[in-house]
């Protein structure tokens, strides 16, 4: 049987899924959104995202514009895969960081 996410994982999902394609957002501004004070919690629930990539996690990076990490891992060809899908959206890293910060998604007060 799979593992049903937990109310807070399903928080979390629910917010990135408003992270429209062609944009990212940062797993700090993730976590403000979610009223969580912790970066790394955010990190955990998207790493256990089963419904990936319908639920975008692969849009979400560290907040020094880094890839951050994917599936649990922060190199490898996880990380490839998170980087073939934001290219195939158009967001393009360069020497490991994003190219364009105008690509950042601000989540707005609802």
């Amino acid at each position: 049987m799979e593992r049903q996410p937990t109310n807070f994982e399903r928080r979390v999902y629910n917010v990135v899924k408003r992270v429209p394609r062609g944009r990212v957002t940062t797993y700090g501004l993730l976590a403000r959104e979610v009223g969580c004070g912790s970066c790394r919690a955010i990190g955990q629930a998207l790493k256990r995202n089963p419904y990936a990539p319908r639920i975008p996690c692969h849009r979400v990076i560290a907040s020094d514009l880094t890839i951050g990490g994917y599936a649990g891992c922060t190199n490898g060809k996880q990380i490839d895969k998170k980087l073939a899908l934001l290219k195939k959206e158009k967001i393009l890293f360069r020497c490991g960081k994003l190219i364009d910060s105008n690509r950042i998604y601000r989540f707005q007060n609802r």
